[in-house]
């Protein structure tokens, strides 16, 4: 694969890494065990034991004009709604042949596997941040509320700004995790926003995995 700096990025086409990333990077996001052992936790989705019940909407149809957009790394994700605006690292993968997770000491940090689909251009980008750290709350904490209908800025490293919006929240255990669905190519240029979820114990961390489904809508 191509490596990725700031001055000039190959583009790598056709690229459809997911199928074999599907564990590597559940394993990876289901790491981030720095959690809060508060009473009441982070917000989840309203279908925290059943997610097939989820916050689930028709995904939107965009217009007929919108096209991808070609490939360029991310730089920042916006999030208005949760008043998420985050700096977005370049990661990759670990010697244990996970992905890496952006450092825990810096709460307002996510990062974007560099090696996959880049926000915008067809296929399933995927942005992960943790959901806290020891000293408290980081930049996806509050991820499990937001609501179907808002929506998720990615700005590239080409200057353009690849919008979402939010079609789906659900949050799935990390031992039965639906990589197909999760990580598929829908036909179009979509987002997932992952983060733990779902119940904390100080032995285990966190036993699942917030997932936030979007969908191309707009570029600019």
């Amino acid at each position: 694969m191509g490596r990725l700096d700031r001055s000039g990025w190959d583009v790598i086409k056709g690229r459809r890494p997911w199928g074999a990333l599907t564990l590597v990077l559940l394993t990876g996001v289901a790491m981030m065990r720095n959690g809060v052992d508060e009473p009441s936790g982070p917000p989840q989705p309203a279908a925290a034991v059943a997610p097939q019940a989820g916050q689930v909407v028709a995904a939107p149809t965009p217009s007929a004009g919108l096209r991808p957009l070609e490939y360029a790394p991310a730089s920042r994700v916006r999030i208005e709604s949760l008043n998420v605006d985050a700096p977005v690292i370049d990661v990759g993968l670990d010697a244990d042949g996970w992905i890496s997770a952006p450092p825990p000491q810096d709460p307002n940090l996510t990062g974007w596997y560099q090696n996959g689909i880049s926000p915008g251009q067809r296929g399933t980008s995927v942005i992960v941040g943790h959901v806290d750290n020891k000293a408290g709350p980081a930049v996806f904490y509050g991820l499990g509320a937001l609501k179907p209908g808002r929506r998720v800025e990615v700005t590239r490293y080409d200057g353009r700004v690849a919008v979402f919006q939010v079609y789906g929240v659900e949050v799935f255990s990390k031992n039965d995790f639906p990589g197909v669905r999760v990580y598929g190519d829908t036909g179009h240029p979509e987002l997932r926003v992952i983060t733990c979820g779902g119940g904390y114990s100080r032995a285990g961390g966190y036993d699942g995995n917030v997932v936030v489904f979007a969908r191309l809508v707009d570029t600019r």
